[in-house]
């Protein structure tokens, strides 16, 4: 689904720490140039599944194991800020405070310079909840069950259930229908869809695509699930061919299966009509599979494109979580997750302790979230969540269109804001502007706070770093046509 859419070192010790803090001229959140940490080689221990298959023979030479070099951000200790004990005089002096108020000041002007040059990770940084402030002096914690109060007056679930409720009718799910909650992220959202899912099928083996968030990996690990991945197409879609495949073989168990409403790196969303199509030419009837629909990013966006495949819970589908810090632009980690009110039952117990009942994954969780979420929706509203998806798409072709005018390979899948395109070759450039990046390929995902004359900044400068990174005859842009297809490839093989 690639094209046009029609838009609708060691860490110091404790002494060496305060002797630094003494330095006047320490500036403990100055952006210093430090040498790229050394590269760090990945590579599997033993044979590939395949290998094993072919049969053992003694004779048989040892596999060739293709290194993998990835590169680590910097290690945090260098740069830490320390704790250290008031001073008997520090009632006095004010020097204590005087001290932090300088690092708070210098941390707040890092964080402006790092806002400016942030364009790889799918963060809305355009917000303001300048009006919430005066909440902030309270501890607001919705444990327990969002629908039944507990003791502990200090809650926001009036705020919560507004917010869920509001989610359910974008998902198509009668209030009594559904169960949801105010999750502390995104990944948490994955681990409680892909539990129900395990606790409605005990013996189910779960399928997700390879390029799926690995969280979901993360999730069968922890429930000690059987899991198969699922090849996917270049456009980083679920092969639903090889899905088929896989399903016959274990047709003797119930399926949960994890559809991506956008993948991480690439932004491409699973055909779920596809993918339940599937299930049921395999012989899967309905009680028989689970889905949980990761829509972390996209989930929130595919609603307000005209023509993208919808979400629905009027489709046999059991839950679906998004990221309420990513498009929303919550200022804190935090997520929506909805499954079905008949499959909640199974992980839900009365705690007396809190005169309330549980099925949460955290239990304790942050009251203020709620708030902020409330507070954008009611300000957005669908109208306006439909004006920023129309910008992002539209800037996100703009960045395409201008990457490929350049000579640089990219790719933009159809429903997405996600461009990918080839790797930097310089990791300083990559860490400037914080780009996600994985093997030969890198990603921008635009977001409502990316402008055109952000992504103008970025493009002049990297054709301009380009063209000293490519200025010597042998030394040439990566080939990433097996990432991106060869189409979206300007190689000098594909150019």
């Amino acid at each position: 689904m690639v094209g046009a859419v029609e838009i609708g070192t060691a860490s110091p010790n404790v002494n060496g720490k305060m002797e630094i803090l003494k330095d006047h001229t320490f500036d403990p959140t100055a952006l210093v140039v430090e040498p790229l940490p050394p590269l760090v080689t990945a590579t599997n221990a033993g044979p590939s599944e395949s290998e094993e298959e072919e049969g053992e023979s003694v004779d048989k030479k040892p596999p060739k194991v293709k290194n993998r070099e990835i590169v680590l951000g910097r290690n945090v200790h260098t740069t830490c800020l320390a704790i250290t004990e008031p001073e008997a005089n520090d009632e006095f002096t004010g020097d204590k405070e005087a001290y932090m108020a300088g690092v708070l000041a210098r941390y707040r002007r890092s964080l402006i310079e790092r806002t400016k040059h942030h364009l790889g990770y799918p963060y809305n940084l355009d917000f303001d909840y300048g009006a919430l402030a005066p909440l902030q002096h309270f501890s607001i914690n919705n444990l327990g069950d969002p629908f039944i109060e507990s003791n502990y007056g200090v809650h926001s679930r009036q705020f919560e259930v507004g917010v869920l409720d509001w989610f359910a009718r974008l998902w198509e799910i009668e209030k009594n229908e559904y169960w949801g909650y105010i999750t502390n992220c995104g990944t948490e959202g994955n681990l409680h869809g892909i539990l129900v899912g395990r606790e409605v099928f005990p013996d189910g083996v779960l399928y997700a695509s390879k390029e799926s968030h690995y969280s979901i990996f993360k999730a069968a690990r922890m429930y000690r699930m059987e899991c198969v991945k699922v090849e996917t197409l270049v456009s980083g879609e679920i092969d639903c061919s090889d899905f088929r495949v896989k399903l016959l073989a274990n047709k003797d168990k119930p399926a949960i299966i994890n559809v991506n409403i956008g993948t991480t790196v690439k932004g491409a969303v699973d055909d779920l009509d596809l993918v339940i199509e599937t299930l049921e030419k395999c012989g899967f009837s309905h009680d028989k599979f689970y889905i949980h629909c990761d829509g972390a990013l996209f989930g929130l966006m595919m609603p307000f494109v005209k023509r993208a495949p919808k979400v629905t819970f009027k489709k046999p589908i059991g839950s679906v979580s998004v990221s309420g810090h990513k498009f929303v632009g919550c200022p804190m980690p935090c997520g929506v997750q909805l499954t079905r009110m008949e499959h909640i039952n199974v992980l839900s117990s009365n705690v007396e302790y809190l005169a309330s009942r549980d099925a949460t994954i955290m239990g304790s969780r942050n009251g203020h979230a709620p708030i902020f979420l409330w507070f954008t929706l009611n300000r957005k509203g669908y109208k306006g969540f439909q004006k920023e998806v129309q910008k992002c798409l539209k800037n996100a072709h703009y960045l395409k269109d201008r990457l490929l005018g350049a000579g640089i390979g990219a790719m933009l899948n159809e429903l997405s804001s996600t461009v990918v395109f080839e790797r930097p070759r310089d990791e300083e450039f990559v860490r400037r502007w914080q780009l996600a990046c994985e093997g030969n390929i890198a990603h921008v995902v635009v977001m409502p706070n990316v402008t055109i004359d952000k992504l103008d900044v970025f493009l002049n400068e990297l054709v301009q770093k380009r063209s000293t990174w490519y200025q010597e005859e042998h030394v040439q842009p990566p080939c990433i046509a097996a990432d991106i297809g060869k189409e979206n490839c300007v190689c000098r093989l594909h150019e």
